[in-house]
């Protein structure tokens, strides 16, 4: 299994996913670029999870909140008192690990730790132009707070009633011990959240987070990912924060073992209760049919986009032989087909492939185009990156408008008339 995570670190370089951050330099740990394919894959799960939790229903508006907020958010949430990491310190060596995540001894030279102490992982910032006067705040640790302090303009600017959610993605920042296991564990990274807004009634906590965490479960199945590789890990009582009612993972079996890639949680009425408080604004709700005011309780889902880029990766690669095939899902795939002309030094066959490419690409199906060596070989290349189709400009293209369609996943291949492409591809992506 360890070898399957060397094999993706590799390809997602080679084939240009994911890039070590800053590399010319020696590199900066936690800190990961994503180059073209990879900008393509991940910003496709993010479309994804926003047609999903948001375009498909009437209930759910997004929000994008700045990444640096008032620092009295992050005392008002907790993260300044409470979001912390145990940490030690090798005695010999001197490096800083998390002791929930050591043995005895150190790793790299067998040396005795310290004692743990909680270290603050919340990424500090200062606000200002004049030297001496800045203020200090903090790179948001979470995008959550965004959203719950914006919950009364949201309310005013729109016409949503309980129950209603507001999602969001975007950047967040930990300063973590021991980032590692490639983009699994990052200093900088990236949140699909939803908070979902309910009655504060016991039934209604219990029927909207089962029902959350069935959307969530079968969002990832029906986008390719092997449910034998998923399970649900419910958090005990002494793991869960204070004022979560319930609290669950899903976590994905990774080469370096079982790893939550999205929580959901049941946030009882914390967050705007604590907003409330700290702001002395009232984050309350008015309920017209009951004519009570009550705060809300928040169900929660909050999913990485990078992990999930990790696990689709890893869920998804496949040897054949000698062929490698990334056999992500079509909607994920970030080249959706590969036009080939058969050879590159006759015109004619050229020309139709262009006007076949820009065919395709005018159907906003995102195409690729490679002319480079062999057939052979370049379909091994669009295997190895996930391209579904592959499209072959032939001789026989040239008197009967038909080109060779493969399939990545079978090898199959099919002759299509050169006026149905792109209904036959839109109608494999719908």
């Amino acid at each position: 299994m360890a070898d399957l995570m060397e094999k993706i670190t590799s390809l997602a370089k080679r084939r240009g996913f994911i890039y070590p951050g800053s590399e010319i330099y020696g590199g900066i740990g936690g800190f990961y670029d994503y180059g073209p394919l990879g900008t393509e894959l991940k910003y496709n799960i993010k479309n994804q999870w926003w047609k999903f939790m948001v375009r498909q229903r009437d209930n759910v508006v997004g929000l994008d909140a700045a990444i640096i907020m008032n620092p009295d958010v992050w005392k008002a949430s907790g993260h300044v008192d409470h979001f912390t990491d145990p940490l030690v310190e090798c005695k010999n060596c001197h490096l800083r690990f998390r002791a929930d995540k050591v043995g005895k001894e150190c790793s790299e030279c067998g040396g005795e730790f310290t004692e743990a102490k909680n270290f603050n992982i919340l990424v500090e910032t200062y606000v200002g132009v004049v030297e001496g006067a800045k203020r200090k705040t903090y790179l948001r640790g979470e995008i959550t707070q965004g959203v719950h302090v914006n919950f009364q303009n949201v309310l005013s600017s729109t016409r949503l009633k309980i129950p209603f959610g507001v999602a969001q993605i975007g950047k967040a920042f930990r300063n973590e011990i021991t980032p590692g296991n490639f983009i699994y564990r990052m200093r900088e990274f990236e949140q699909m959240e939803l908070q979902y807004y309910i009655k504060p009634d016991e039934p209604e906590g219990q029927k909207w987070f089962s029902y959350w965490k069935e959307q969530r479960w079968n969002w990832y199945v029906s986008l390719g990912l092997n449910k034998q590789n998923m399970r649900f890990r419910d958090h005990a009582p002494q793991e869960r924060a204070h004022y979560a009612q319930a609290a669950t993972d899903i976590e994905y079996n990774a080469p370096f073992g079982w790893n939550e890639f999205e929580g959901i949680h049941h946030r009882g009425d914390w967050d705007l209760s604590q907003h409330s408080k700290f702001s002395g604004k009232d984050l309350s709700y008015f309920d017209e049919a009951t004519k009570t005011r009550f705060t809300p309780w928040v169900i929660e889902t909050s999913a990485g986009a990078d992990r999930a880029t990790l696990f689709f990766l890893l869920d998804a690669y496949f040897e054949d032989g000698k062929r490698v095939v990334l056999k992500l899902h079509p909607k994920l795939a970030p080249y959706k087909v590969a036009v080939f002309p058969l050879v590159a030094n006759k015109t004619e066959l050229v020309t139709k492939a262009r006007s076949i490419f820009e065919q395709l690409r005018s159907l906003d199906i995102v195409t690729a185009w490679d002319d480079r060596g062999n057939i052979g070989k370049r379909y091994l290349a669009q295997d190895e990156v996930g391209t579904p189709w592959c499209v072959t400009i032939d001789y026989d293209t040239l008197t009967d408008d038909t080109v060779t369609v493969r399939d990545r996943d079978t090898t199959k291949q099919e002759r299509i008339n050169i006026g149905k492409l792109g209904e036959y591809f839109q109608h494999k992506l719908a």
